[in-house]
């Protein structure tokens, strides 16, 4: 992009999950190519994580600002170094299961949340989809072809060994998003309420919708306030709809903002306060942009 000429402003983001996940079918050989990139021996736990940090580092030097993790759930682990080293053994070879699998990338969350904790750059999570779930059409057009369908997703229980690590970090930022709308109010909007360093993302993916958008937030600013969330941004691929999209939550953020304006439980000034609040500044700041 910088070598076409074109002037606008790309901001990339890390997204570690291919050397994460161990049942990813690839995962292999991007770890291979991670040692390729990073220039460490990633076949050991110390040598993993120096990795990461390079490839972090590396990031950073391009303008990113944020990492990302797309993990089927959104446990967490807060395992001793021993504990690491055995399950990464078992990991890289190859003897690991399910359940080692999963317990491998709940470390990893709070492995990379300790190190947005010491490097400075937002963490996002977003759990809960159930990938490929149409086995005819992974086995014939591959993954990530439109069968994901959301799940049921733990927060309290799960972010919690994380959180005993880097809860109260007021200079970090972790931004939580769900496809399961029965968290909202139960789960995530207290946590946000609570922890200082975490923050809650838009209504997501299914729920990117107008009618998603407007119970986003009817069920969490209760608890949440508009400040423990980030407003409304946007990581779809889909580029030529990010106008639109963006032009939709402004308006439901807006009426929603009316309504409370009209109800008497808020200043009209505050309103238009929090609608730039909500469209601009919320953003730039959790996301240090």
């Amino acid at each position: 992009i910088r070598d076409s000429g074109w002037n606008g402003r790309v901001i990339t983001t890390s997204r570690p999950d291919s050397v994460i996940d161990v049942e990813h079918e690839q995962f292999g050989g991007a770890m291979q190519r991670f040692a390729e990139l990073s220039g460490e021996d990633v076949y050991s736990w110390s040598g993993y994580l120096a990795a990461h940090a390079k490839r972090r580092a590396a990031f950073r030097a391009l303008g990113a600002t944020a990492t990302d993790h797309g993990h089927p759930t959104a446990a967490t682990a807060n395992l001793s170094t021993a504990e690491c080293e055995a399950l990464f053994a078992r990991v890289v070879g190859g003897t690991w299961t399910p359940a080692d699998a999963e317990l491998f990338r709940a470390q990893m969350l709070t492995e990379m949340a300790k190190m947005s904790a010491a490097d400075g750059m937002t963490m996002q999570i977003h759990p809960g989809s159930f990938r490929n779930h149409n086995a005819g059409l992974f086995a014939s057009h591959g993954r990530d072809k439109g069968a994901d369908m959301p799940m049921r997703t733990d927060y309290v229980h799960a972010l919690k060994p994380m959180l005993d690590v880097v809860g109260n970090e007021r200079d970090l930022t972790i931004i939580l998003f769900t496809l399961d709308e029965s968290v909202y109010a139960r789960e995530l909007a207290p946590l946000a309420g609570h922890y200082p360093c975490l923050k809650l993302g838009p209504a997501w993916w299914f729920h990117d919708s107008p009618e998603g958008m407007r119970r986003f937030r009817e069920m969490t600013t209760e608890t949440a306030g508009f400040y423990n969330t980030v407003g409304f941004n946007d990581d779809t691929r889909a580029f030529l709809s990010i106008p639109a999209r963006h032009d939709v939550a402004r308006r439901i953020d807006c009426g929603f903002l009316a309504r409370l304006v009209a109800e008497h439980r808020l200043e009209e000034h505050e309103a238009v306060e929090l609608a730039h609040a909500l469209t601009n500044g919320l953003v730039r700041s959790a996301y240090r942009l």
